[in-house]
């Protein structure tokens, strides 16, 4: 398989777990939640925040899937590479409040190490795809 190949079938892997992911804490962020990794339910009306983190994901998914769909590869590889901040940000705040240290290696931090692999590669195989600066050319006095 070229790398091409690998990354597209890659880049659109996260944008359909990434739309997935998020849609289903806008719908049904109860049953979602556990699967986050933190230890509770958040308390009062602290379920909203849920669905807020459902509207990020959905968002993240459609930036990544329009760069995919309409051929901007280099810059799919520039915000794989931001959007895996969100992941690991994710895993972070599990970590920090006592959640589940497998679901937050295991889900956030994998994810935010596999969208870095991926947008470093689509910014390796774009590289060469570059176009180079022109070198002015020095003109006759």
């Amino acid at each position: 398989m070229s790398l091409k190949k690998f990354n597209t079938v890659l880049a659109a892997a996260f944008v359909l777990f990434i739309l997935w992911f998020g849609t289903e804490f806008i719908l049904s962020p109860e049953t979602t939640a556990p699967g986050f990794g933190l230890p509770t339910w958040p308390s009062g009306d602290g379920g909203g925040f849920l669905v807020v983190k459902g509207i990020r994901d959905v968002v993240m998914a459609l930036v990544l899937g329009v760069l995919l769909v309409t051929g901007h590869r280099r810059a799919l590889g520039w915000a794989l590479l931001v959007e895996a901040l969100a992941a690991y940000g994710d895993m972070t705040t599990v970590l920090a409040h006592h959640g589940s240290v497998a679901i937050a290696l295991g889900i956030h931090c994998l994810t935010a190490t596999l969208m870095v692999v991926n947008g470093l590669l689509l910014l390796r195989e774009t590289r060469e795809a570059a176009p180079m600066p022109a070198t002015p050319t020095p003109q006759p006095a």
